[in-house]
């Protein structure tokens, strides 16, 4: 009987926990053109990575100041890599054009952030922009330097808690009326 307990509690314990958890959801060009968006409504929203993105450069003998990455021998040349994981929350920072969003997933330099538009093949999901895609790799520009990511990360999108997205703020009052003196 004390075990029966024991699992009914741990089962509506997990119920309760993931009720809480936001149910997320991939942000896409018609939910953007939809809600009608502006730069500041999309500064209050939460963005979420929807599958790990791995950054890569190879390291020249200038290249003495690393601070975010770590370092990793492969192939025997050193390689930096930042790896950024699913689920990991980002913020907009700015719009360079209509269609493209710069999220930045970590705190520190202002360039720290990658580029994101609709994918017509992805059903408009916004996903990660690289300025040259190749069948194995992608590059793209991190913290003003030249990285490379897998080809599979072409199809890393951002999730948004529709939920906590689509809120509205609505400020009413009531009016009180006039009357004539």
């Amino acid at each position: 009987m004390n075990n029966l307990k024991n699992y009914l509690a741990a089962v509506s314990l997990l119920l309760l926990l993931g009720a809480c958890s936001p149910r997320l959801s991939p942000f896409t060009e018609g939910l953007y053109n939809e809600n009608r968006w502006t730069e500041v409504d999309l500064k209050k929203i939460q963005f979420y990575l929807s599958e790990d993105i791995v950054l890569r450069r190879q390291l020249s003998s200038t290249d003495a100041r690393i601070e975010g990455g770590r370092i990793r021998v492969v192939g025997g040349r050193q390689v930096e890599e930042i790896v950024i994981r699913r689920g990991t929350p980002g913020v907009f920072l700015f719009s360079p054009k209509r269609d493209r969003l710069a999220i930045s997933f970590e705190t520190g330099s202002k360039d720290r952030f990658l580029m994101f538009g609709p994918n017509p093949k992805t059903n408009g999901r916004y996903v990660l922009l690289a300025s040259d895609w190749d069948r194995r790799r992608g590059l793209v520009t991190y913290e003003g330097r030249r990285y490379e990511v897998d080809a599979a990360s072409a199809w890393t999108g951002l999730m948004v808690d529709l939920k906590r997205a689509t809120t509205s703020n609505v400020r009413s009052r009531v009016a009180g009326g006039r009357k004539v003196n």
